[in-house]
C-alpha cells in the first residue's frame, strides 16, 4: 500500500522507467550499456515505491500513552524552552527518519487540534540544532484529555522540499490515524508536559502508531 501523497510520483516514474527500457531495447546495441540503464532504472522506481510506502497498522489508542509519530531513531531528549506556543519549558523528544524510513506523520495522541502553522525556512540537515527552528516546517498542537496540549512538529530535511500537514483547527483527531507526510525528510519534534514518564532512550528505533513514547507520570512519581 502507497501513501496517496506519492500517486503522481510513482505514476510518472512508473510510465518513464517502462519509456526508457522500452527505448533503450531497441535503440542502445552495446548489451552491458543498455542492461545497465535498465537496472538504473528499475533501481529508481524500487526507491520511490519503498518511500512511499504506507503500511497498514493496528493502533491500539490509549489516552494515557503517546505513541510515536513516524519510524525512526530517536535522537533527542530534554527540556527546552517552547517560545512559539507555549511559551515555557517542555520535554521534547525528536525522531530522526533516514531515507529508507516510513515518512508517514501520524497522530500520537487522540484529541482536538488548537493550533496548526506552516512556517517557510531553510533546508539544514535535520539533525542540526537550528533545524528546530529555521528549516521548512509546521507546528501543530493537540488538545488531549490526560496529558494536555501537546505539540509536534514536522521538519524539512537537507533532502526535503515538501511538507504535507493535514491538521486543521478544531479537527478532532484519533492517535495513529494519518496526520501528514514529509517528501523526502527528515525530522519530528514532540513537546510534552514536562512530567511526562519518558518510555524510551536515546538511538531507539521507533515505530509510528505502535511506539509508546512516554506516559502519565504516577502521582509519587518526583
Amino acid at each position: 500500500m502507497f501513501h496517496r501523497e506519492g500517486q503522481n510520483i510513482i505514476l510518472t516514474t512508473f510510465f518513464l522507467v517502462v519509456a526508457t527500457i522500452l527505448i533503450s531495447e531497441f535503440i542502445i546495441v552495446i548489451p552491458w550499456l543498455k542492461w545497465s540503464l535498465q537496472l538504473v532504472a528499475l533501481i529508481i522506481l524500487v526507491t520511490i515505491l519503498q518511500f512511499f510506502r504506507n503500511p497498514k497498522r493496528t493502533i491500539k489508542r490509549n489516552f494515557d500513552e503517546i505513541l510515536a509519530p513516524v519510524d525512526g531513531k530517536v535522537v533527542v531528549i530534554e527540556e527546552v524552552m517552547e517560545t512559539e506556543y507555549f511559551n515555557d519549558k517542555r520535554l521534547q523528544i525528536s525522531i530522526f527518519m533516514s531515507p529508507i524510513n516510513v515518512h508517514v506523520t501520524r497522530y500520537a495522541a487522540s484529541g482536538e487540534i488548537k493550533y496548526s502553522k506552516y512556517h517557510p525556512g531553510k533546508y539544514l540537515v535535520a539533525w542540526h540544532p537550528k533545524s528546530s527552528t529555521e528549516n521548512e516546517r509546521t507546528t501543530v498542537v493537540i488538545r488531549t484529555p490526560k496529558f494536555g496540549d501537546i505539540l509536534y512538529r514536522q521538519i524539512a530535511g537537507a533532502m526535503a522540499r515538501r511538507i504535507i500537514n493535514y491538521a486543521e483547527v478544531g479537527d478532532s483527531v484519533q492517535q495513529g490515524e494519518d496526520a501528514g507526510f514529509i517528501k523526502f525528510g527528515s525530522r519530528v519534534d514532540l513537546l510534552l508536559p514536562l512530567n511526562s514518564a519518558v518510555t524510551v532512550k536515546l538511538k531507539q528505533s521507533v515505530v509510528g502508531g505502535k511506539t509508546c513514547i512516554a506516559t502519565l507520570a504516577k502521582k509519587d512519581d518526583k
